[in-house]
């Protein structure tokens, strides 16, 4: 099997060689050829990697070689188009051809080089995977997470992704071995996965970022204000590179264990020209840990309870309201179709239950959600990124942390979590829902403590 590939696609010495390789393969039934040319702008380079791959020494166009493909091996040199030819000794196939018609075929090799290298330009700009950075890594979130983002089940089965694993240089082993054991999976979406430890380089062309970083709190090594000026100074390294690498559009979500609102906080008022509506913080494992408690009160599936919303500071002081929340495909006394919601608090008859029980087993959900080894979590930042590329399901609410603007008479200027509904790409506050007496009582505590914490964070 002869392979020859020439330094210029319309190098005429090719075109030579490529008329007896043309008339051989049409003559013997088991002569085969492949042909492929190089621009001539990379003709050096390309015949210099080639030549010292396999040994060999050749400095002219075309290089061809031999190869028998049933038994392995590197190629046997032949040379140029010369000793083509008198390994085919066949060169009176060529004594009628002119040197202009050479010529010609020559030009025609060098277009349909350029045709064809622009159509796979055209193709490779088809593919344009979201741009995915992850900080913190090396956290448990984020070895739960890569598989939800690159099974379809986030963007869907047709967008590909690329993601870019962040963390310090000690973890640098831990990424790699993420890093291989994604590739190993084969995700038929996940276009790319990389890991970095230089920290210049992080969110480059990033369309979306989860910040995971948290602090270990330790309150008899250090005090809060101290934990709290750590988590601000990590997020006023991010923000600038963030608006000078990210897209203009970057999505960012903060996450984790400690301190969720305060990440997102930090990251708009450090990097001013990222826009607010991108910056969010998710309270979506709060608000499952709570509906997974209901469910086994109601001894009914957990996906089945719906709109219980998470106020205040996420991972800090926070309200669970239930006054809103209902179920579907509950076994009860009023039947109806699969959409068909049943208001929580009219099957829930136990109310010492709802204002003992559960309201003080706020503390130990938190203690979940805290102690969760990453599914939780990762299954929060998932469903908060399908709602926001994908739009919410009808009638359904989350709760997310975002910057107010004097909705439910909270301060303006604070990250505070609150019912959102997304459409569109975009996600606005619900509004409409009516608030009654107990989250009336607990929400000016949460706003103030919202507001002292904020406003401490000037100082830092």
């Amino acid at each position: 099997l002869p392979r020859f590939r020439a330094s210029k696609a319309n190098c005429p010495y090719y075109a030579k060689a490529e008329l007896l390789a043309d008339y051989l393969q049409v003559n013997l039934p088991d002569f085969r050829v492949h042909k492929i040319t190089q621009h001539p702008d990379k003709w050096e380079q390309w015949l210099h990697d080639i030549c010292e791959m396999n040994g060999w020494e050749h400095r002219r166009s075309p290089i061809i070689w031999r190869e028998l493909l049933d038994r392995g091996g590197k190629g046997l040199l032949l040379g140029g188009v010369n000793d083509f030819l008198e390994y085919a000794q066949v060169m009176t196939i060529l004594s009628n051809v002119t040197f202009e018609e050479i010529s010609d075929i020559a030009e025609e090799n060098l277009q349909v080089h350029i045709e064809t290298e622009k159509e796979e330009e055209e193709i490779k700009s088809l593919i344009r995977p979201l741009q995915i950075w992850i900080t913190s890594a090396s956290a448990p979130i984020c070895y739960q997470l890569i598989p939800l983002l690159a099974s379809g089940e986030v963007f869907g089965m047709t967008t590909e992704i690329s993601i870019h694993l962040l963390d310090t240089d000690q973890f640098k082993e831990v990424l790699r071995g993420i890093v291989m054991e994604a590739e190993d999976m084969a995700f038929p979406l996940l276009h790319s996965i990389s890991e970095h430890t230089e920290i210049d380089e992080a969110f480059i062309q990033a369309d979306i970022i989860i910040v995971l970083d948290d602090v270990l709190l330790n309150h008899e090594v250090q005090s809060l204000e101290n934990y709290i000026r750590e988590m601000s100074e990590i997020c006023q390294v991010y923000a600038p590179l963030i608006e000078k690498n990210a897209k203009s559009e970057v999505r960012v979500i903060s996450s984790g264990k400690t301190f969720v609102n305060l990440k997102a906080m930090m990251i708009m008022t450090y990097g001013p020209s990222i826009k607010p509506a991108n910056v969010i913080a998710v309270a979506t494992s709060w608000e499952n840990a709570a509906r997974a408690m209901l469910a086994r009160k109601l001894n009914m599936n957990t996906a089945g309870v719906k709109d219980v919303i998470v106020w205040g500071n996420i991972t800090g002081c926070n309200y669970i309201d239930l006054s809103h929340a209902k179920l579907y495909g509950y076994d009860c006394a009023i039947w109806g179709p699969a959409n068909f919601p049943c208001p929580l608090l009219n099957v829930i008859y136990d109310s010492e239950w709802i204002h003992s029980a559960f309201l003080s087993a706020q503390c130990s959900l938190s203690s979940r959600v805290c102690h969760s080894v990453g599914m939780l979590p990762a299954h929060g930042i998932a469903t908060v990124l399908r709602h926001w590329y994908h739009g919410s399901p009808p009638g359904e609410i989350i709760s997310v942390g975002i910057l107010t603007e004097g909705q439910f008479c909270v301060p303006e200027g604070i990250v505070f979590s609150m019912p959102v509904r997304f459409q569109n790409g975009n996600w606005e506050v619900v509004t409409e829902l009516e608030i009654n007496e107990t989250t009336q009582e607990t929400g000016p505590k949460l706003y103030m403590l919202a507001s002292i914490r904020c406003g401490d964070l000037q100082s830092y």
